[in-house]
């Protein structure tokens, strides 16, 4: 379980959510295509979570917080600083974008806050909960399972699972998968049109996600000793190995 050494933990979350809003969101306002969103998007995850992934984990995303939180691999504490960094950081980079970006194209993108394009609130959510669930089964398969590749591809595979759903999504939710990616810009643009979409969707995608992960390939966090008593031997508890 990841607790203690709040300070430099939170601090690197607030980097790497702040370079993911001020980078995803600013994407929104001179992005040519899709891809290009994506790609913005994608990129600067990749990079925060191979650089802040061992400090952090390298959330930068509440619903992937609470996606811990739910299986007990962080502690409350840490997490409500987490979230604090997150939501903090998601704010000061929208006003940042707000002061840099021309008038128009601030006001005309909304400050690059998700919306939804055609489809109900209800299908919005359903779409914003399966790209989420994708990408926390994605961390906890790299960064969580100690079967995984953390040290070696985990920033590259949440990168690439994160363009891949923003490619999907984009066109029908803005393909946010983050509740800080969508507060930043709804509060310094204050755009709230169908504001529950974005926390809903992926705080219960995520948690979903976590839990049947943890329950189908993690098993309990710390398994009985293996081998005869005398040895003293002790498995390593799956899933810790990547935080301890």
């Amino acid at each position: 379980m990841m607790a203690g050494d709040y300070l430099r933990r939170s601090v690197a979350e607030f980097v790497g959510t702040f370079a993911l809003i001020f980078a995803g969101a600013g994407a929104v306002a001179f992005a040519r295509t899709a891809t290009d969103i994506a790609l913005a998007n994608g990129l600067v995850i990749a990079v925060m979570v191979s650089a802040m992934g061992m400090i952090s984990g390298g959330f930068f995303n509440p619903a992937i917080t609470l996606g811990f939180v739910v299986t007990r691999r962080i502690t409350a504490p840490l997490a409500v600083a987490y979230l604090l960094a997150q939501l903090g950081a998601a704010a000061l980079a929208a006003v940042l974008l707000n002061w840099v970006l021309p008038a128009a194209t601030a006001t005309g993108t909304h400050l690059g806050a998700p919306a939804l394009s055609g489809i109900s609130a209800g299908k919005g959510v359903a779409v914003e909960a399966v790209l989420t669930f994708f990408l926390v089964w994605v961390v906890f398969a790299t960064a969580v399972d100690p079967r995984g590749s953390f040290k070696q591809i985990a920033g590259l595979a949440i990168g690439l699972t994160i363009t891949f759903d923003v490619l999907v999504g984009v066109g029908l939710t803005g393909g946010a998968m983050n509740p800080a990616r969508a507060f930043g810009p709804q509060l310094v643009a204050n755009h709230w049109d169908n504001f529950w979409v974005w926390y809903v969707g992926p705080l219960a995608g995520g948690a979903i996600a976590a839990l049947v992960y943890e329950a189908l390939y993690l098993g309990p966090p710390r398994p009985e000793p293996v081998g005869p008593p005398e040895t003293g031997v002790e498995e390593i508890a799956p899933g810790t190995a990547a935080y301890e």
